[in-house]
């Protein structure tokens, strides 16, 4: 018994390990024997086991997790195709294409509505606030 939980404890830091990999190295050029190799396990055996714990094969966490630090960086201000290079992708159309697929808009369209919500919270930063606490502030005109 204790044999066992050892080993599905062992078994899951793995994996753990392996998704830890991808978070921190998803700007480099990774692939899945890579991602594998980190979590001692064999390709195919490992594509199974991590999409059975999180719901993603690792390409697709690995993609998702780009994606995300893409999104993060367009709403800075970063050029959409600095923001490509900058988080592993190693084609400006290929991101353009699975950015518009995930989120539903282009990055050059994410990008220039977050430049307008950060004009507009410029403009008006009471807007942008929950009433009820700019209220309890006094920001609000009575």
């Amino acid at each position: 018994m204790i044999n066992e939980q050892y080993l599905k404890i062992y078994f899951y830091r793995r994996l753990v390990q392996a998704k830890l990999f991808i978070d921190a190295h998803y700007a480099d050029n990774i692939d899945l024997g890579n991602i594998a190799d980190e979590a001692y396990f064999s390709k195919f055996h490992f594509i199974r086991q991590f999409k059975s714990i999180y719901r993603k094969t690792p390409h697709q966490y690995l993609i998702f997790v780009r994606i995300e630090k893409a999104m993060e960086l367009l709403k800075t201000g970063v050029p959409v195709s600095e923001v490509c290079y900058a988080v592993g992708f190693e084609s400006l159309s290929s991101f353009s294409a699975l950015f518009k697929r995930i989120v539903g808009i282009t990055p050059s369209t994410y990008l220039t509505q977050h430049q307008k919500i950060k004009v507009q919270i410029v403009k008006s930063p009471l807007n942008f606030i929950p009433a009820c606490f700019a209220e309890k502030y006094g920001w609000l005109e009575k």
